[in-house]
């Protein structure tokens, strides 16, 4: 363990995570428990894309945050002249690496477990920990004595954030569907959100971006005075506070689910190409009452096939969505 010299001393701390969206809300465990456990006065600076800022600009914890739209070299001298003391590399890569050779300050760097998540993709043989990405990075910072909290992930909205102006029969117990994932293998085709919608009795508020809205239009179409498609229209702050608001959210593995986790919110969580053993699961605070339900075609031979995903399945059959149990899906909704 590293001991600081003196409680009256100030130590910087940088943290770096480039992208995306739920990668780094799961590192806001780290953020919180180095702010409040480092003895003497904690400076915490989070370095990562200037697209991701919203997600972390809000934040109580951090005292500031560095952004780059294309290359590390637009930040690099400031921060070679702001002397940190520590680096915490939550992204492990040649970009994070680059900048951990031009700083001072002694690094601790992620475990990603490559080797591991290569295994269970290529030859299904799971090596990997039964332990939860986030507590991983939290044991990035176990050399300064940090230990997690147990409070779970924080996401923090804009203070004088515009809501969503909804319909009266939306305004309250409304379930949350998440159209959107960064890769089209971890979501469902429009065809199974179309089973949701068709089976699902109570309201449902649809969520995604610009590039979900067209077919968020066609399922609320279907039925307008149960179904309402805020998908392209709300911003990424607009739509955490609806599933902040929200009663349940069914999701894919994608940024939201774990916005959805830091809100404490119930999570109906459908998974395609990509399995929970890799680790990023919702996580909730040790005290939460909400529980996590995970569905999943288990026993499939090429299933994972990426421990990210594809534009599209590499069989071309998708029997990891359509396989999937929608019937049950809709009867847990209903109950």
């Amino acid at each position: 363990m590293i001991y600081f010299a003196c409680m009256s001393d100030k130590v910087k701390i940088l943290i770096i995570r480039f992208s995306s969206i739920g990668d780094i809300v799961l590192c806001t465990p780290v953020i919180r428990c180095l702010k409040n456990q480092v003895d003497g006065d904690a400076e915490i600076h989070f370095l990562t894309k200037e697209q991701y800022r919203p997600i972390l600009e809000h934040n109580p914890y951090l005292d500031q945050i560095h952004c780059i739209d294309k290359t590390t070299d637009e930040v690099i001298e400031t921060l070679k002249d702001l002397n940190f003391d520590y680096v915490i590399d939550l992204h492990h890569n040649l970009r994070s690496a680059r900048v951990k050779s031009r700083l001072q300050g002694l690094s601790f760097s992620f475990n990603k477990l490559n080797i591991q998540k290569w295994l269970l993709v290529n030859f299904k043989m799971d090596r990997m920990p039964d332990v939860h990405i986030v507590d991983r990075y939290m044991d990035t910072t176990k050399a300064l004595g940090i230990e997690n909290d147990g409070q779970g992930l924080d996401y923090f909205l804009p203070p004088n954030l515009e809501a969503v102006q909804l319909p009266s029969n939306f305004s309250s117990n409304y379930q949350a569907i998440v159209l959107a994932a960064t890769h089209n293998t971890k979501r469902p085709l429009e065809k199974h959100f179309q089973k949701l919608v068709e089976g699902i009795q109570k309201p449902m508020i649809l969520i995604g971006g610009k590039a979900e809205e067209e077919m968020g239009e066609r399922l609320a179409e279907l039925h307008p005075e149960k179904v309402l498609n805020m998908a392209g229209k709300s911003s990424l702050a607009q739509s955490a506070l609806l599933i902040k608001n929200s009663e349940l959210v069914i999701t894919p593995d994608t940024g939201m689910m774990h916005i959805a986790a830091a809100f404490d919110k119930p999570i109906l969580s459908i998974w395609g190409n990509t399995v929970p053993e890799f680790g990023m699961y919702p996580y909730y605070a040790k005290d939460s009452k909400n529980k996590l339900e995970i569905y999943e075609v288990k026993d499939l031979s090429c299933r994972p096939c990426s421990k990210i995903g594809y534009a599209k399945c590499p069989k071309g059959h998708f029997m990891c969505m359509e396989n999937q149990d929608w019937g049950e899906l809709v009867r847990r909704t209903n109950s």
